[in-house]
């Protein structure tokens, strides 16, 4: 598992007082930056070999401003080319969202997935959480 933690801003708000509903993909995005470094360890644009095909996010709950947030990204499947990851966003010890997102790893030069290595599987599968 890895985790982020982070404080909202008063930015983060809604005009109800809730942090907004698209802070928490961005949140989440953000949350996956250690897991890129699998693929890419330097992080350099010019050498990316991932594509997002999909993000989902359930609203479990309420997260308020000034109050830290935690980030917790799992890797829920791993297929030939393609991973999926499950990131959850707790607050006060309460899961209030919970997302996934698929991705892809690609060869931008061709135009096609590649199949994930064998070190790569296995970098994945220490994450790895059932999803429930």
């Amino acid at each position: 598992m890895y985790t982020y933690t982070l404080t909202p801003a008063f930015y983060d708000t809604d005009g109800l007082g809730h942090i907004n509903n698209t802070r928490v993909p961005q949140w989440f995005e953000a949350g996956r930056n250690e897991l890129f470094r699998i693929f890419t360890p330097d992080l350099d644009i010019k050498k990316w070999q991932l594509i997002l095909a999909r993000v989902e996010v359930d609203y479990l709950g309420e997260l308020f401003y000034g109050r830290d947030v935690e980030v917790r990204t799992f890797i829920c499947k791993i297929g030939n080319s393609s991973f999926t990851i499950l990131q959850e966003a707790w607050q006060d010890d309460k899961m209030a969202a919970r997302g996934k997102a698929y991705m892809v790893r690609y060869n931008f030069a061709s135009g096609q997935a590649m199949s994930l290595s064998d070190e790569q599987k296995g970098m994945l599968q220490v994450h790895f959480k059932a999803d429930e």
